[in-house]
């Protein structure tokens, strides 16, 4: 995979297709069922940890007043919910590794 190229659900399946054989149709739907479950987690307000990967974690903001680069015009800015990822740190290594 180039630097430039970004993984996709459909390569995510593909990928679980070769490595375990099941159909297309299973391994995207494996995909799929993943991916809502850790959805699901974030929109009930649940942070997400993945052992040697990383996690997902949420942070409320509050309102706060913020400046228009252009203008230079003080704006609100509303409160808001953030998600963060923070990699392992045997993900940080690995991605050290080939850089």
């Amino acid at each position: 995979m180039d630097k430039s190229s970004t993984l996709t659900r459909a390569e995510l399946g593909e990928a679980v297709h070769t490595a375990i054989g099941l159909s297309r149709a299973e391994s995207s739907q494996l995909v799929e069922t993943v991916l809502d479950k850790v959805s699901d987690a974030l929109i009930a307000g649940e942070n997400v940890k993945i052992s040697s990967f990383g996690s997902f974690i949420l942070r409320d903001k509050n309102r706060r007043i913020g400046r228009n680069p252009k203008t230079g015009e003080e704006v609100p800015i509303e409160p808001r919910r953030v998600l963060t990822f923070r990699p392992s740190q045997i993900l940080r290594e690995r991605i050290n590794e080939g850089a």
